[in-house]
């Protein structure tokens, strides 16, 4: 089943020469991060944003949605969920590129929590690489297996609340920490204070990455 969710731009309101996939934590849905889009626009005005929603429904509480089962935390059953979520993700971003007539290069991959996590999984691992990788709050799922799977070294930012009670910030320091063992070029932020959550300096840092990455053929 194709996966969909709310959209925004472009902000030019002409047609769209970039795709931004915003992927949302567990529990929520896509309308949680599609508000960011108008703050990130004005730096990306002919970017299309698209915040699908997990392809499950929260199986913790009778609403929201997830990309996958967090009821078993062993690195296996995580590990066979985010591939999962991978299958659906993947298929969203050819079909929106296909729609929206872009070439197959002209995406970059966002993500805040488990959505963060659905999107350093994917991107790292599809046919054609992203533009760029954001991933807020997040951590590598499955990182074993990366070595062997990488097929592209795409630029990455990874961001992290310091007091981060959900996933710990050292889940973002080992997932930057493996990346840049593999030859990925990673740039990091830890907010000091900040739970699990994002703040304006990671907004404004990660579209100021996003805008360079576009930026550059």
């Amino acid at each position: 089943m194709l996966i969909s969710g709310p959209s925004f731009g472009p902000a030019s309101g002409g047609p769209a020469k970039q795709l931004v996939v915003i992927c949302h934590g567990v529990g929520a849905d896509g309308a949680d991060l599609i508000s960011l889009a108008p703050f990130i626009a004005p730096e990306l005005p002919h970017a299309f944003f698209a915040a699908p929603n997990g392809p499950e429904p929260f199986d913790m509480f009778p609403a929201g949605r997830q990309w996958f089962s967090l009821k078993s935390l062993a690195p296996a059953d995580l590990a066979a969920g985010v591939r999962r979520a991978r299958a659906a993700l993947d298929l969203f971003i050819d079909s929106e590129l296909m729609r929206l007539n872009l070439p197959p290069d002209a995406y970059a991959l966002a993500g805040f929590s488990q959505g963060a996590m659905t999107a350093l999984f994917t991107g790292l691992r599809r046919q054609t690489a992203p533009r760029a990788i954001i991933a807020v709050a997040g951590a590598l799922i499955d990182p074993a297996s990366l070595a062997t799977e990488l097929t592209h070294k795409p630029p990455v930012f990874i961001a992290h609340g310091e007091a981060d009670s959900v996933v710990p910030a050292h889940r973002s320091r080992d997932a930057a920490a493996a990346l840049s063992a593999l030859g990925v070029p990673v740039q990091t932020h830890f907010s000091p204070g900040l739970d699990h959550s994002f703040d304006e300096l990671i907004l404004q840092k990660a579209t100021a990455f996003l805008t360079l990455a576009f930026s550059q053929t």
